[in-house]
């Protein structure tokens, strides 16, 4: 045994040295492999957590959007429905009318005198008026019903003049004879002016009606003289149980097809079925759902596809809620709504695979973060792998002690990580950051991640669903907020066409999706007519919601005879009296007399009229303006007066017309609105009020509209002699 530098060779002490170097190897040896199996283990642990939760993520993504759909698609189709159906039940409550009052007629026949009838005529040109044609072979002169019926011909025109659904009305005889009313009598006459004849008693309304025996709604057909699909509600009239006439109305299809054509997005649709399970109104131009006149379409209740026969069967009975179903290999969406009034459906089409963009984004987004997080763990592994290197010379030298607390230090994290990794696995909790983690090396930084990701994700799915769920609830509500404000102005012009003394247009463009200005006119009485123009403090919903308040009360007030200051002094008090909102309108409100011409105003704070007497130009009428309606209750405002000759023109407008502002920030003015009127000062209302619109248009260009533009024009054209 030698002894060198003190420690004996071949001794106890070099037996205890040697031991302690194997001791320190194997263990050395022992945790490098635990750190290798430990490593790998979090790493499959990752890569299986890591599929289990774009699994959570597609399925919950799934699971919203589908809920989203049902909510939506299924309140909208039922919303489409009954305002479809709308259109059907007043046409049917009209022809219903119609049917009363022909039986009463016809029960007390000795009570009228023949009323006078008369044959179309191209002079009507798109006046309104009662006419009568007759089959081949038939004279009117000879029937025995024609002049009792004629006794019908002014209830006809009112009620064809008040409704804005029906597109004519008639009674047809069982001698063959037609008295209808409607504004197109120039498609009743040959070029000679002689009248056309109709087979009447072979149209589908006559023989429908006749054969049913009750109030019946034909199919989709095409009109005998337009060409225009159209459908009739018709019912018979008896007298003392034998067929006398049938009474019906016809109504136009064009606004259903043209709103079903807007309706269509990329991947999703709105069609209507009728009650053979037809196909009436669709914007596809191929396919199951084309769309084709009722004689020739398929019943898609008796379509080889039992899932797709099924769903419209039960749609023309009762709301389906959202249904899958399957055609040509495509998965789709759909939901139905029954119009009661026709045994009609509309139906809501979306392509499924339009439903898996959110989810495809949401993995795409997530893989992202997971290969972010796994190049992080990668880099972390690479430096303490060379860590361990180093440490393990360290062990070498200070013993077996501080292997053992490197090794501690090292291991047990990595343990922890592992088992509350896999304790996640599968579960909707979070991976959470703890103090064990916290060792200032690369466990901390993969565990950093992790709970960042596992954060991040579930934030992020959160999000997406209450964002989605929100707009699709807000969108929602603002289409149907526009329709509503839009509904409310008078729309439909011409306005009065029976009246010959005044001309008068108007428009509203409100710089959101819903405003705060508003006009009106409505006849007071035969001979008054009360002019509207307003501007609500603010924009946008509350506005809206304040104009809607502001214009009944002025037209209510008006209507009871009151002048003009005296219904902005009671509309004053009344907004006053509950307006803890401080919201206010500006008011302009005059009364013109159809017979003088002499218009009775007063303006309530809001923009100078523009008046052009006859021959003249439009100049600004700096009338003395009262305090807003809504600022201050008591307020009493004055009256002034215009005169008007035949020729002459009164302008109205809001602040949106000269305010409007270009990209410069410069106002459009006072001034160069009336170069606009001046423009061609002679022109209908119509065209002055696009002269108007094309010169704020040509000044803002690009610009944003930050303020509603409306615009009224109304011609005094005086009363014609007899």
């Amino acid at each position: 045994m030698k002894v060198i530098r003190g420690i004996k060779i071949g001794g106890l002490q070099q037996k205890i040295i040697n031991l302690m170097l194997i001791f320190i190897l194997a263990l050395v040896c022992a945790y490098t492999a635990v750190s290798v199996y430990q490593q790998r283990n979090l790493t499959k642990t990752v890569q299986e957590s890591s599929e289990s939760q774009q699994g959570s993520i597609a399925a919950v993504s799934e699971e919203t959007m589908k809920a989203i759909l049902e909510t939506s698609m299924t309140q909208t189709t039922a919303l489409q429905a009954y305002i479809a159906d709308d259109l059907f039940t007043d046409v049917r409550t009209d022809v219903l009318t119609l049917q009363a009052f022909a039986t009463q007629l016809f029960l007390h026949q000795d009570s009228f005198a023949d009323h006078p009838y008369y044959e179309p005529s191209a002079s009507n040109g798109r006046t309104a008026s009662v006419q009568v044609i007759h089959e081949e072979g038939v004279n009117p002169a000879d029937s025995e019903t024609l002049g009792l019926v004629a006794n019908m011909s002014e209830i006809m025109l009112a009620m064809f003049e008040a409704s804005d659904k029906m597109s004519g009305c008639f009674v047809g005889t069982a001698d063959g004879n037609l008295l209808f009313v409607n504004d197109r009598s120039g498609a009743y006459v040959n070029a000679d002016g002689t009248p056309l004849t109709l087979d009447v008693r072979n149209r589908p309304w006559y023989t429908q009606a006749a054969e049913a025996g009750e109030l019946t709604f034909t199919g989709v057909e095409l009109d005998a003289y337009t060409e225009i699909a159209t459908l009739e509600c018709a019912a018979p009239i008896y007298r003392n149980g034998e067929l006398v006439a049938v009474v019906g109305a016809d109504i136009f299809l064009t606004a259903i097809s043209d709103y079903v054509k807007d309706k269509a997005t990329d991947g999703g649709f709105v069609c209507v079925v009728n009650e053979n399970g037809q196909v009436l109104f669709s914007p596809e131009q191929t396919g199951i759902f084309k769309a084709e006149l009722s004689g020739s379409a398929p019943d898609l209740r008796q379509n080889e596809n039992r899932e797709l026969a099924d769903f419209i069967t039960k749609a023309l009975r009762e709301d389906t809620g959202l249904t899958q179903v399957n055609i040509d290999d495509k998965a789709y969406y759909m939901t139905g709504a029954p119009m009661a009034s026709v045994g009609w459906a509309v139906i809501s089409v979306v392509d499924q695979a339009v439903t898996h963009q959110p989810t495809d984004v949401m993995l795409g987004r997530y893989e992202e973060i997971n290969e972010g997080s796994l190049s992080s763990y990668r880099d972390g592994a690479k430096r303490s792998a060379r860590t361990v290197l180093v440490l393990t010379l360290v062990i070498l030298l200070l013993a077996s002690v501080g292997a053992l607390v490197v090794a501690s230090r090292v291991v047990k994290p990595l343990e922890h990580m592992t088992k509350r990794i896999n304790a996640l696995s599968g579960s909707d909790q979070a991976f959470e950051m703890e103090d064990m983690y916290r060792t200032n090396d690369e466990i901390e930084i993969l565990a950093e991640s992790f709970a960042s990701l596992s954060k991040r994700t579930r934030n992020y799915i959160t999000q997406i669903t209450q964002i989605t769920a929100e707009k699709e609830r807000i969108g929602t509500e603002l289409a149907l907020a526009t329709r509503i404000q839009a509904d409310m102005l008078p729309n439909i012009f011409p306005a009065f066409p029976e009246r010959s003394e005044f001309d008068i247009y108007a428009t509203m463009t409100p710089a959101k999706e819903v405003g705060g200005d508003f006009y009106d006119f409505f006849l007071i009485d035969d001979t008054h007519l009360g002019l509207v123009m307003a501007d609500v403090s603010g924009k946008g919903v509350p506005a809206a919601l304040f104009m809607m308040i502001s214009k009944i009360l002025v037209q209510n007030f008006a209507m009871t005879g009151r002048s003009p200051a005296e219904t902005l002094r009671a509309v004053n008090d009344q907004i006053c009296a509950n307006n803890r909102e401080e919201m206010f309108v500006t008011v302009w409100f005059g009364i013109l007399d159809t017979e003088t011409g002499r218009v009775t105003a007063a303006n309530a704070g809001h923009e100078y009229p523009a008046m052009l007497q006859s021959g003249g130009q439009f100049e600004l009428v700096h009338d003395k303006h009262g305090f807003v309606i809504g600022g201050m209750e008591g307020m009493r405002y004055k009256e002034y007066e215009l005169t008007l000759t035949p020729g002459s023109k009164l302008f109205l407008y809001t602040d949106g017309v000269p305010e409007a502002t270009n990209a410069e920030n410069e106002l459009f003015g006072t001034d160069r609105m009336l170069e606009a009127l001046n423009e061609d000062p002679t022109a209908p209302p119509e065209q002055i009020l696009c002269h108007v619109r094309d010169a704020v248009d040509a000044f803002v260009k690009d610009a944003e509209q930050f303020d509603d533009l409306t615009m009224l024009c109304v011609e005094y054209q005086g009363k014609k002699e007899a």
